[in-house]
């Protein structure tokens, strides 16, 4: 009997070290694998989608989100910026989720609190950060505050709470910076999203209307957060947000310029140049300028198939937006050129099938800006004539960026430095470069050695 009940003991313990030995594979395939921690990507490495939830899929909702994680994942995106997912005021309103009835709750149709957490950690899981878009500078008229605190808005010497100073938006209702208690209750609404959602930031709406001081306070208090990194976006062009926190504010300048450049005013595409220089003036080492071609406001009133001239103009305006200096950025449905503006609240879907080929020259070309350490980070040298965009990015390797900027053919003079034999960042076809070439329409060549 002792010796059986030593050779059952054996076999116990032989059947824990298989089934030990047998777990032990890394990987999804383990359960009790530890999963790995998600990493904000560095400023400099960001590659940013705007989401309008109501266009981005039939369901309208976070679900259609996630449904399509691995699309912009595939499309070379690190970074979604998600536009606001609150409750909206029905007082006034019109329908802008930039219209906030209240800053911890979210918008029904959208789903709950538990499908935004879900979302957060799919994203995680596929290496995307995730950041909200706030908004700092109003409420609804019917935002709980406004009956609870109504010393918290700006008001008219009638003591009538009024509507931001100098803009149109009678939807909403101006807070009054100046009271130390909403300042607070603001932050704690900010802190919130992180600490129970686990975002990684905020695109923060409207901020040139905010006081720097009240930037300074909130950020503060954001990166004091234990154990986050917080992506921190202002909407505007201010010099002081970098040094109230933020490491990107947008660059409102050159999008105006490349808009001119390729439909208004034919633009010399110098102009470009001067415009991102005059830009970075301002901004400290380490910080960047959002570029963009378009965003929900441009798209509201014209996609870019329209002001680009068509998806060639527009391919060739984003090579140049997302290579010269900066984060990229796009907005959903961008990528498939989507013809007709999307409004907050419509019903129109975007069609994820059309346009197959402007799709593929997306991924491509965001697939060698997130290999070439210098194509995003490379010194810039402007080799620009008037009608084509020429630039080369110097690091580890050279990268040459050559864009017609034009609807019509055009020739461009290689500068004797730039001639000689190059790789085809995107077929890794060789190519040579002497003297003059000759670009179609918008064509462009991205190049690298």
């Amino acid at each position: 009997m002792k010796n059986f009940l030593n050779i059952l003991f054996f076999l116990f313990l032989f059947s824990i070290f298989q089934s030990c030995s047998s777990n032990d594979d890394s990987g999804d395939n383990n359960p009790n694998s530890t999963p790995t921690t998600f990493v904000v990507p560095a400023t400099e490495n960001i590659v940013m989608y705007e989401i309008n939830p109501s266009p981005f899929s039939l369901t309208h909702d976070f679900q259609g989100i996630i449904n399509r994680l691995d699309n912009i994942k595939a499309l070379g995106v690190n970074t979604i910026w998600i536009m606001p997912i609150f409750p909206t005021g029905e007082v006034n309103s019109f329908g802008s989720p930039y219209c906030v009835k209240n800053f911890t709750s979210i918008r029904t149709s959208l789903g709950t609190m538990d499908n935004f957490k879900l979302l957060v950690d799919k994203a995680h899981e596929k290496g995307i950060a995730v950041i909200l878009d706030w908004v700092a500078n109003h409420t609804s008229w019917d935002n709980p505050w406004i009956y609870a605190h109504p010393e918290w808005y700006t008001q008219n010497g009638s003591g009538q709470i009024v509507s931001p100073a100098g803009t149109n938006w009678n939807d909403v209702a101006d807070l009054n910076f100046n009271n130390a208690e909403m300042r607070l209750a603001m932050i704690a609404a900010m802190k919130f999203w992180v600490e129970e959602t686990d975002i990684d930031g905020f695109r923060c709406d409207a901020a040139d209307y905010v006081p720097y001081d009240f930037w300074v306070q909130a950020n503060k208090a954001l990166n004091a957060i234990p154990n986050k990194d917080l992506i921190l976006l202002a909407e505007g062009a201010r010099a002081d947000y970098f040094a109230a926190g933020f490491q990107m504010n947008f660059a409102w300048d050159y999008m105006s310029n490349i808009k001119n450049v390729f439909n208004f005013n034919q633009s010399n595409v110098n102009t470009l140049f001067t415009t991102n220089t005059n830009e970075y003036a301002v901004v400290p080492t380490g910080k960047k300028k959002l570029r963009f071609t378009t965003n929900h406001d441009e798209s509201f009133h014209a996609t870019p198939i329209s002001v680009y001239d068509g998806k060639y103009g527009a391919l060739a305006a984003s090579v140049i937006t997302i290579f010269m200096q900066g984060v990229p950025m796009l907005y959903c449905g961008q990528e498939v050129g989507v013809t007709l503006s999307s409004n907050y609240q419509g019903n129109a879907v975007i069609n994820w099938n059309s346009n197959s080929d402007m799709l593929l020259a997306y991924q491509k070309m965001l697939g060698f800006y997130n290999t070439s350490t210098t194509a995003r980070t490379g010194t810039l040298t402007n080799l620009s004539s008037a009608d084509v965009a020429a630039f080369q990015k110097s690091g580890s390797e050279d990268v040459l960026v050559i864009v017609n900027a034009r609807s019509t053919s055009k020739a461009y003079a290689v500068p004797t430095v730039q001639q000689g034999n190059w790789i085809n960042a995107l077929t890794n076809e060789a190519i040579t470069l002497s003297g003059n070439i000759s670009l179609s329409p918008y064509q462009y060549l991205i190049l690298k050695r």
